[in-house]
C-alpha cells in the first residue's frame, strides 16, 4: 500500500515538481495551497506525512505544525523552507518538526530521509 503524503506549499511550480517527485517513488501525494485548507485536508485524509511551507497566506506553516503537534505528536512533519531563518528554525524544531527539505536541495536525498522517518514512525505505531 502506498504512503499517502500531505504536501503543503503556495509555490505552484515548486508543489507540482515535489508531488511529481514523490509520486514517482511510489506516494500517494495529496496537496494544499495554505494553512487553512492543509489543516482541513489533514483531518479528512489522514496523511503518514506532511510537508509543509513555512511562508504562506492566511495560516502560516508554524501555526499549521503547532496545531497539528496539539492533537498528534508523531506524525512524521517536515517544515519546507527557501531559506534558514534561525528563529523559525529553532521554533520548528520546539514543535517537534522531524526536519527541513531546503527548496534547493537535493529533492531525491530529502524523500529518502522522508521515508525513512514514515518507516519508523510506523513501526513507532504498530507497538502502541
Amino acid at each position: 500500500m502506498a504512503r499517502k503524503i500531505l504536501v503543503v506549499d503556495d509555490e505552484v511550480d515548486f508543489l507540482e515538481i515535489l508531488t511529481s517527485r514523490l509520486a514517482a517513488n511510489k506516494y500517494d501525494v495529496v496537496t494544499a495551497n495554505d494553512g487553512e485548507s492543509a489543516l482541513l485536508k489533514w483531518k479528512k485524509e489522514k496523511p503518514d506525512a506532511v510537508l509543509l511551507d513555512i511562508m504562506m497566506p492566511h495560516i502560516d506553516g508554524l501555526t499549521v505544525l503547532k496545531k497539528i503537534r496539539e492533537e498528534d505528536k508523531y506524525l512524521p512533519i517536515f517544515i519546507i523552507t527557501a531559506f534558514s531563518n534561525e528563529a523559525r528554525v529553532q521554533f520548528a524544531n520546539k514543535l517537534n518538526a522531524n526536519g527541513f527539505i531546503i527548496k534547493t536541495s537535493d529533492l531525491q536525498q530529502e524523500i529518502d530521509k522522508i521515508t525513512a522517518t514514515i518507516e519508523i514512525s510506523a513501526k513507532f505505531k504498530a507497538k502502541k
